[in-house]
């Protein structure tokens, strides 16, 4: 098949990601069920579904952090699979469990992920007294565990930009805080793409939705719905991404 035939059923154009016919099995069970997508250069896409869909199981696969059953990934004309040491200087990943370690501080948290990343003492230094504008001093020395869900996850978001990766993936990063600093985070994903990034987001929470460029909705491993959000409420005829999900689901269900 011609690449520009691909690219139109993978979802974009000159894709900077490339995710075809891709699986996962653990044993009998198919976590992921030979999907395939793309996100363009610039692009935030949203991953919606519920916990146990399959998008964590998606993430760690492309990112080089679970073995593929089957399928390709390539990153930039790279293939996961050959060139992981070398995808892995421009990507940057804050997980949904674990991003950072729950007895150090904030501050210690960014002196340990920034040495690992090979940034300087000057750098380190620099990017601490950044955080330090936005977030008060007396919560960065406490211990992660102790601090807001919300003000957390921009620590974690913080560290995981800190290399200044190109293409970054966000694993559930609104998960357990209130909605308004959902909002505030999502800002700064905003910043994030004006800034030029390519931003790959995954989410349970559908209101979300209406955030990303473009969404892909996964159930049960398979995706079921994809593109722009207002384009597939009008297609579908609903009035919320909720709705949306819903027939969606019912839809591939009955099939």
């Amino acid at each position: 098949m011609p690449e520009t035939a691909q690219n139109e059923i993978l979802g974009t154009e000159n894709p900077i990601i490339q995710v075809r016919d891709l699986t996962k099995t653990f044993g009998k069970f198919t976590a992921v069920n030979h999907i395939s997508f793309a996100v363009a250069h610039g692009e935030i896409l949203g991953f919606l579904g519920p916990n146990g869909a399959g998008k964590t199981t998606t993430i760690k696969m492309i990112i080089g952090l679970m073995r593929i059953t089957s399928g390709d990934v390539g990153i930039k004309n790279l293939d996961v699979k050959k060139d992981l040491k070398k995808i892995k200087t421009f990507i940057g990943y804050m997980s949904q469990k674990f991003s950072l370690y729950p007895l150090l501080n904030a501050y210690e948290n960014m002196e340990f992920f920034g040495g690992v990343s090979g940034l300087s003492s000057a750098e380190i230094r620099r990017h601490k007294l950044e955080i330090s504008r936005q977030i008060p001093d007396k919560i960065l020395q406490q211990k992660i565990m102790n601090i807001p869900p919300g003000i957390k996850q921009k620590v974690a978001l913080y560290t995981c930009i800190m290399p200044d990766p190109e293409i970054i993936f966000l694993d559930e990063p609104t998960s357990g805080v209130d909605p308004e600093n959902r909002r505030d985070f999502w800002m700064q994903i905003y910043n994030l793409k004006k800034a030029g990034k390519t931003i790959l987001v995954t989410t349970h929470n559908l209101d979300e939705a209406e955030y990303a460029d473009r969404v892909i909705i996964i159930h049960r491993g398979n995706i079921i719905r994809q593109g722009e959000p207002y384009i597939l409420l009008e297609r579908e005829g609903a009035d919320s991404m909720e709705s949306l999900f819903k027939r969606a689901v019912e839809s591939h269900e009955t099939h």
